[in-house]
């Protein structure tokens, strides 16, 4: 929390310097300095729970352990992108009709589903933030491991700080207690390097990987950006009988369909990832307000 602080501290200090030079100088600031953040939100609510999975099992409903579904009110197992771009969405975004899943969080045998917006941020996940290409309609992944044990959920490439509540962190198996009026919180990163053919594989994993040593290696050249889930589940207290649909803390995983309206998403990811900003919903940096927003108050693209 301390080091957040200081980011948006030191990012209001470099707005501020920076109103000082001319509103040509500001526009056409890339440089280094400016930029602290290279991302934006998508800002979803949940919409409805299932025993599907339109991505391991396409046809087949009731399938699959149960998930909790955001963004397309409509997922479920017989979903494709065509069903998905004719369909609503949950998420602030009227052009985001994308499908995210992930394995239902049990406290016994209740559901434990927030009504609050969960955060779901695409951000830079290479050095050069500003190659990162929107992602192409129709593409899908998993991101996470069923199988993997605490061990390997600890060491994986898309863990943030584990399972947090109150003031505990890197949790790779759920606290045995969390503070009363506590949430229990997940971040977790997918890849986001793309082998730039393939909108799936047989694994639904293979056509991505993660960067290596910031940049996007030789088999997955194309740098999309890096979905970070932030979730967070109404459960505290005694925490004996929480457990994923999927088993243990450690098979955490989640499932991605994207069905954006690419003018939309690549007006955000040019203004704010490739520009270097920490956007909104709308495409608004709070810090730096002088560069403007993508979208307006209904969470429409501003044309021209």
């Amino acid at each position: 929390m301390m080091k957040r602080t200081l980011v948006v501290a030191a990012a209001a200090a470099l707005t501020l310097a920076a109103s000082a030079v001319t509103a040509s100088q500001t526009m056409t600031a890339s440089a280094d300095e400016l930029v602290t953040h290279h991302e934006f939100q998508a800002n979803c609510t949940i919409s409805h729970t299932a025993n599907d999975d339109p991505i391991v099992f396409p046809g087949q409903e009731g399938a699959s352990h149960n998930h909790t579904f955001m963004g397309n009110t409509g997922t479920d197992a017989h979903s494709t992108l065509d069903s998905l771009l004719d369909g609503e969405t949950s998420c602030l975004v009227p052009a985001d009709r994308s499908a995210y899943w992930f394995p239902t969080l049990f406290n016994g045998d209740e559901a434990a589903l927030s009504t609050w917006h969960q955060v779901i941020y695409y951000k830079s996940g290479v050095e050069d933030y500003t190659t990162v290409q929107p992602f192409p309609q129709g593409l899908r992944f998993i991101t996470g491991d069923m199988m993997a044990t605490a061990e390997d959920f600890a060491n994986a490439p898309g863990a943030v700080e584990g399972y947090e509540c109150g003031e505990s962190f890197h949790n790779y198996t759920f606290p045995e207690h969390c503070p009363d009026y506590s949430w229990l919180n997940l971040r977790y990163q997918a890849p986001s390097c793309w082998d730039g053919v393939n909108l799936d594989s047989p694994d639904h994993q293979s056509h991505m990987a993660y960067p290596v040593e910031g940049s996007c290696p030789d088999s997955h050249p194309v740098p999309v950006p890096m979905l970070e889930f932030k979730i967070h589940w109404p459960v505290n207290g005694d925490m004996s009988q929480v457990r994923l649909a999927s088993g243990i803390a450690s098979s955490w995983h989640y499932d991605f369909i994207n069905a954006w309206e690419p003018e939309t998403l690549a007006a955000l990811v040019e203004h704010c990832i490739n520009g270097g900003l920490q956007c909104d919903s709308r495409g608004f940096d709070l810090y730096k307000p002088d560069r403007g927003a993508v979208l307006d108050e209904d969470y429409e693209l501003i044309e021209g």
